[in-house]
C-alpha cells in the first residue's frame, strides 16, 4: 500500500476591500443577481457573476422547484448560460456569494459539489483553470486559483475512453 496526500490551498481576504477593482465589481454583481435567487422552499439565496476572457459579465442566480431536483443553482446557471451564448470564450474568474434570506451569515459558501463538477469540467474544456471567489452575503472572502483546489480529484473525460 501506498500512502498519497493531497494538499489544496486557498487565500482568505477580509472583505470585499481587499480585491481588485475588478473583482469588487464581479462580487458585486454576484451580490445582485443574488437578490434575483427564486428560492421559496430553501430561503437560501445564491448569486454567481462570471467574468469571461471578452469581459462580458454572465450572471445567474439558484432557481427552486418544488420538485426539488428540477432546480439549478446559481453557479450552473451562470455557466451554461456562458457556454451557450459565449461558446467560445474563456472563462476567467466566478465569484458567487449565498446565504440565507432572512439571517446574516459570514462563514464564507464555496459551490457545492455538482456545481464544482461542472466548473471541473469548463476548466478542462479550455485548459485553463478558472479563478473561483466566493463568499457568505458578507465579510470574508476566499478565492482559489484553479477549481482543482476545491475538488481535487476531478472526474472528467479521460475516465470515459
Amino acid at each position: 500500500m501506498k500512502k498519497q496526500k493531497i494538499v489544496t490551498e486557498f487565500e482568505i481576504f477580509e472583505s470585499i476591500e481587499e480585491l481588485s477593482e475588478e473583482i469588487q465589481q464581479l462580487m458585486h454583481k454576484a451580490k445582485l443577481a443574488r437578490e434575483k435567487a427564486y428560492a421559496p422552499y430553501s430561503n437560501f439565496l445564491v448569486g454567481a457573476a462570471i467574468l469571461l476572457e471578452n469581459n462580458i459579465i454572465v450572471c445567474g442566480s439558484n432557481q427552486e422547484n418544488s420538485s426539488y431536483p428540477s432546480g439549478l443553482c446559481a453557479e450552473r446557471t451562470a455557466i451554461y448560460a456562458a457556454g451557450a451564448n459565449y461558446p467560445n470564450a474563456k472563462i476567467k474568474t466566478i465569484a458567487l456569494t449565498a446565504g440565507p434570506r432572512k439571517t446574516i451569515n459570514t462563514i464564507p459558501v464555496p459551490p457545492c459539489g455538482a456545481c464544482r463538477q461542472a466548473i471541473a469540467e469548463y476548466e478542462q474544456k479550455q485548459d485553463q483553470p478558472i479563478e473561483v471567489y466566493f463568499m457568505a452575503k458578507e465579510g470574508k472572502v476566499c478565492r482559489v486559483s484553479s477549481l482543482l483546489h476545491l475538488l481535487p480529484l476531478a472526474f472528467d473525460k479521460n475516465f470515459l475512453k
